[in-house]
């Protein structure tokens, strides 16, 4: 059991961030971690499960106009994680994020449980953005007048559940209706049918390839995309203002205390992405002065934006109208007869998109990466790029991960672990700051989380909170993926652990 629960020193750690064959370069800066960190932050989850959260979806209540109270309680939450983070980062700056954290104050196995359980964040939640990407641009390209065959941006899996809500003569949704056509009118080759997201794993291979190139470089193309995004943003809020009517505000709470519970739940993968910039730690400048400053500053100017949107939202359209609604910003638009702008939000949502695939696709490498360097994972997975000084060898294996699934794989399916598995990763971080405390109190620290023991236990409580409203089978589906990491950990991980000989 002790070997199980081995920790690795901070100051070997922190070694490990310094200067080397298998170091990398340091070149960003707290702008460029701020908009990391918005860039990763809004995409498809304002620009879709704000209509979730807001009309409640299946089985659940509405939120209603109170879907802003949702944010903000959401926004609490993150922000009580956000804080634990910015210390780790500042005290940590290592790639990594909570796997790294976790080794130093709860032990390699659970390092290993984090390492494994933050696939379920960066890269199985970069396929279902791929996915959402790719019909986001479909539908782009049919406001230019080119249209994209369906069997080129619908996976195999959706055709099937198409044609078999179309035989039980079911009404087909937006998405479905797109997955029918494929189902009707695609090519044969040697008898095989040809249904493939092209889309999706076109868009992953171009941010692979760019990811590779440099993290500078794909700092400034994310800083660009930022832009855009916010000023898309603004840009609903702006138009969006002069149709809102009061009376859409009442009731405010039509679900009560339980429609604002639910929203959040929903409205929480709206927030994921915060935590990634702590991954770029390691390439950071100044992380002790510059990581809080980024991961504070884009949680804060990203509920400012979520809430301004929210209100107009609600304002412009009676939120029962936004029941299975996918594009409820641009529903919104679209209901005042402001067609023209509900276009341009349609180009923005894929610009926001692009920037998520982008942040979450510099995540996932480091992480493995990481893990390796630990011995934890084989040692081709720490190669560093002898000429960009990037993790090559994990970016590309990441891309053709996401690249593959994405291209086969149904979004509905690919979901379903994202929220829970962040939210286990946040309890685990605040959980090693309340460790740390108490091990190491007089280590110096440029960033610290006060109010402690306050803070970490009401981040822990209030992602317990959330977590309690997902579904059963969430957890069921959560708990198998843990075990399939903990069986990988046993036979590979304990043995090669570079802690191993010290055991």
């Amino acid at each position: 059991m002790s070997r199980l629960f081995r920790r690795k020193p901070l100051d070997a750690l922190i070694a490990e961030g310094g200067e080397g064959e298998f170091s990398l370069k340091k070149t960003l800066t707290a702008v460029d971690l701020i908009a990391l960190g918005i860039g990763a932050i809004i995409g498809a989850g304002i620009f879709a499960t704000l209509g979730s959260a807001t009309s409640g979806g299946t089985g659940l209540p509405p939120a209603g106009p109170g879907v802003a109270v949702s944010i903000i309680l959401t926004a609490v939450v993150c922000g009580f994680c956000a804080l634990c983070y910015a210390e780790f980062a500042s005290l940590v700056p290592v790639a990594g994020s909570a796997y790294t954290y976790s080794y130093a104050t709860l032990g390699e196995l659970v390092a290993w449980i984090i390492g494994w359980d933050l696939i379920l964040e960066y890269a199985v939640g970069n396929i279902a953005v791929a996915i959402s990407w790719a019909a986001y641009f479909r539908q782009l390209m049919l406001g230019f007048g080119i249209e994209i065959p369906a069997w080129l941006s619908t996976d195999y899996r959706s055709t099937l559940l198409a044609a078999r809500a179309a035989a039980e003569g079911a009404t087909l949704s937006p998405e479905l209706s797109i997955a029918y056509q494929a189902h009707l009118h695609h090519p044969v080759v040697f008898g095989i049918p040809i249904v493939c997201n092209v889309l999706a794993a076109s868009i992953t291979a171009a941010i692979t390839w760019l990811l590779v190139r440099g993290v500078k470089e794909s700092a400034r193309f994310n800083n660009v995309i930022v832009v855009l995004k916010i000023l898309t943003l603004l840009f609903f809020i702006g138009v969006g203002v002069f149709f809102v009517k009061p009376e859409n505000w009442h009731p405010f709470f039509p679900g009560g205390f339980h429609g604002v519970w639910a929203g959040a739940s929903l409205i929480f993968f709206a927030y994921i992405g915060f935590d990634a910039i702590s991954t770029a730690a390691e390439e950071c400048v100044d992380p002790g002065r510059d990581m809080p400053r980024g991961i504070i500053g884009s949680l804060a100017i990203c509920t400012v934006l979520y809430i301004a949107a929210a209100l107009v939202l609600t304002g412009m359209i009676p939120y029962r109208q936004l029941v299975g609604v996918a594009d409820p910003l641009a529903a919104a638009l679209a209901y005042v007869n402001q067609d023209w702008a509900a276009g341009f939000l349609a180009a923005g949502a894929v610009i926001a998109m692009t920037a998520v695939l982008l942040v979450f696709q510099l995540g996932q490498p480091r992480i493995l990466m990481a893990m390796a360097r630990d011995g934890l994972l084989p040692p081709w997975f720490a190669k560093i790029h002898p000429r960009y000084r990037t993790p090559h060898v994990t970016t590309i294996l990441t891309g053709v991960f996401v690249g593959f699934f994405s291209a086969i794989a149904n979004i509905d399916e690919i979901v379903q672990l994202t929220n829970i598995g962040t939210l286990f990763a946040f309890i685990l971080v605040c959980a090693g700051i309340l460790i740390l405390r108490r091990r190491e109190p007089d280590r110096p620290r440029r960033f610290r989380v006060p109010f402690v023991p306050f803070v970490p236990l009401l981040g822990i409580g209030m992602c317990l909170f959330l977590m309690a409203g997902l579904p059963g089978v969430t957890w069921i589906r959560f708990l198998l993926w843990l075990l399939v990491g903990l069986v990988l950990y046993l036979l590979y991980g304990a043995r090669r652990s570079r802690l191993a000989p010290a055991a």
